[in-house]
């Protein structure tokens, strides 16, 4: 059956003004095409005036673009990567040929480089150059009107290009310019491209600058425009042809660019599904038999930092120790990363990794690999090229780099995949990848910010295993930023909880799931956190109620509940017997959690509860969303953390 397709039938007001909107702008277009005299077309563009204009014409508008890169490319950077005084004067200065009349910046031009203008004397006296009146006048002019449409274009694409792709390559060691040209521009690319055509083509067709400031010259300075504008005085015919040509030059870059002048940056290839003849991964996705060494390069590297500004903390790490950073959103846990990789000026941290202090060294120089989120591998670079690029960066041959890369991406089990780029991966291999590129590096300190997040739970697995296996023998320190209560517990030596950028807990993993600090980790680690004041007998709730422990703390001492949600019991009635905390209440949510159902339920005389029941229980209380339940909760259940 056909899909039904709505059409939109747009209302005359706004049709009829944009159809005499197209009509105003192509009628001229129209009268050239119609008023060429197409017998005699040959014969006017390969009159020697034509020619030798049309030379000249594509000899300035090829300077102008060299220059226009030259100068451009680097200005473009500066106003969409540097914060400073002022920048909104430069974007409008490089706004303003834009919009200016050209006759007013061909006086302008003569004003400042002519012979009596503020540098045209300089010039002439120390360096024997006169611009006006000769064709490298008309390469200023040209200049002067077309690195607008550079500039704007390249600012765009690399507004839209994430920051995390460079400040990944500089943990990786590339210094910032390398970043540059290795990264940088690659991704930028069509922007880049657009841009270029754009100036080439403004540069081609510029007419008032150059009759301004550099003449109307044969030979010199007369460009094709400067011949038009001749031509119309005596030959209008051969105007008209040679008017037709500059029409399909530009007409052909539009084209050419079909949209991208507005400087995306590259898009991703569509993902292509793995072979079914693809050498096999192990379950775990690393060779049994391949074993990481103690250290990339054989070091033990110990860690010692004191982060001061939004984070205020001391953290000291013996070599092979992975903490996992926890917290709310807003604790401070990517600050944290970012200020030990000296990217924010948020915070600053004072940092030591063996004997050597960083504190002092920018990004590229610290040893210490950061793999984002979303991994940040650099799109236009295969998985192997993308693996070597850290090598690479710190001066490894480019054989032995690749070599070294290619061991690195077998050992985390997607060594078959190296030649693929990162579109063509899954988000699991994406993240292997990343996760060997960093390795690969030889970093002093690696971390890891949130690295499974976007992974589904059997690849998540999967990565897990492979993270376990080769953080147990890297020499550094790992930092790993997470909201995953597994990956915590399972892969971390210790457990660093961060509230409003101060610790307030660092504790190996059981002792943070027996005795969390923080309602927000309670949660986070499954259990039922509820605050308030110690009493005789128990907890006065800070939202009401009290609750009745078997080991109260001193009267008045803030404290934390924890409860087990297996330790919760739900009751159609009123339950009987020993239970001393009972709350009548309704069931407001149920989810799945393996083979067991969690049950919220919402009271008036206690905070939310979550309750873990069996499938089975549940049909036999009748447990749904809305139901009218009781729980309870034994004394001996309730463990009480002294804030």
């Amino acid at each position: 059956m056909s899909r039904l397709r709505t059409r939109t039938r747009p209302p005359v007001t706004l049709a009829l003004p944009a159809l005499l909107a197209v009509a105003f702008l192509l009628l001229p277009l129209v009268g050239i095409l119609a008023r060429t005299q197409w017998g005699e077309l040959g014969a006017h563009l390969t009159s020697p005036g034509v020619v030798e204009a049309l030379r000249l014409s594509l000899l300035v508008s090829a300077w102008a673009l060299g220059l226009s890169l030259l100068l451009g490319v680097p200005l473009a950077w500066l106003l969409a990567r540097v914060e400073f005084r002022g920048k909104a004067l430069v974007r409008s200065l490089v706004l303003l040929p834009m919009v200016l009349p050209p006759t007013v910046g061909g006086v302008a031009l003569l004003l400042g480089f002519g012979r009596r203008g503020l540098l045209g004397p300089w010039l002439e006296s120390a360096f024997g150059i006169t611009l006006p009146f000769h064709t490298s006048g008309a390469v200023v002019a040209a200049t002067f009107v077309a690195m607008p449409f550079l500039v704007i274009s390249l600012e765009g694409a690399l507004g839209g290009l994430k920051q995390s792709y460079e400040e990944t390559a500089a943990s990786l060691g590339a210094p910032p310019v390398r970043v540059f040209f290795t990264v940088t521009l690659p991704m930028v690319a069509p922007g880049l491209i657009a841009g270029a055509a754009l100036t080439w083509a403004r540069a081609l067709g510029e007419f008032g600058a150059t009759i301004t400031f550099a003449g109307n010259l044969p030979g010199t300075t007369q460009t094709l425009p400067l011949q038009v504008y001749l031509l119309l005085q005596d030959r209008p015919e051969a105007a008209t042809s040679v008017s037709l040509l500059l029409l399909a030059i530009a007409m052909g870059v539009l084209i050419a660019l079909r949209g991208r002048w507005t400087g995306a940056p590259a898009g991703r290839e569509p993902a292509l599904p793995v072979s079914a003849d693809e050498p096999p991964a192990t379950p775990d996705g690393v060779p049994h038999k391949d074993v990481a060494p103690a250290g990339p390069d054989g070091g033990r590297w110990p860690l010692h930092a004191e982060v001061t500004g939004y984070n205020q903390l001391t953290l000291d790490a013996a070599p092979g120790t992975t903490i996992a950073v926890v917290g709310e959103n807003g604790a401070g846990k990517t600050t944290l990363l970012r200020a030990l990789l000296g990217l924010t000026p948020r915070a600053h941290a004072e940092l030591r990794l063996g004997d050597t202090d960083v504190t002092a060294l920018p990004p590229h120089r610290r040893q210490v690999a950061w793999v984002p989120q979303d991994g940040a591998l650099f799109p236009h670079l295969s998985a192997l090229a993308n693996t070597a690029y850290g090598l690479r960066a710190r001066g490894v041959p480019r054989a032995a780099a690749r070599r070294q890369a290619q061991q690195w991406l077998d050992r985390l089990g997607v060594g078959h995949l190296a030649q693929r780029r990162p579109a063509q991966l899954s988000g699991g291999q994406a993240q292997r990848v990343a996760l060997a590129r960093a390795l690969a590096a030889r970093p002093r300190l690696l971390l890891l910010d949130e690295p499974l997040a976007a992974l589904d739970q059997t690849t998540r697995a999967h990565v897990r295993h492979t993270l376990r296996t080769h953080l147990g023998g890297f020499g550094g320190v790992c930092l790993l930023v997470t909201h995953d209560p597994v990956e915590a517990v399972s892969l971390a030596d210790r457990v660093l909880v961060l509230a409003d950028g101060r610790t307030l807990q660092d504790a190996p993993p059981a002792e943070v799931t027996r005795h969390p600090r923080s309602p927000w980790v309670a949660r986070m680690l499954g259990r039922n956190a509820w605050a308030g004041t110690a009493s005789a007998d128990g907890l006065v709730l800070a939202g009401g109620g009290r609750l009745v422990v078997a080991e109260a703390l001193p009267e008045g001492a803030q404290a934390l509940a924890i409860i087990a949600p297996e330790a919760v019991s739900v009751h159609r009635e009123r339950p009987g017997g020993s239970p001393r905390n009972v709350w009548p209440g309704t069931v407001r949510e149920v989810t799945a959690v393996g083979s067991r159902l969690r049950v919220l339920v919402g009271s008036a005389q206690a905070p939310d509860l979550v309750a873990e029941i069996t499938p089975e229980a549940a049909a036999e209380l009748g447990v749904a969303d809305g139901a009218a339940v009781w729980t309870s909760v034994k004394a001996t259940e309730v463990t009480l953390v002294r804030l």
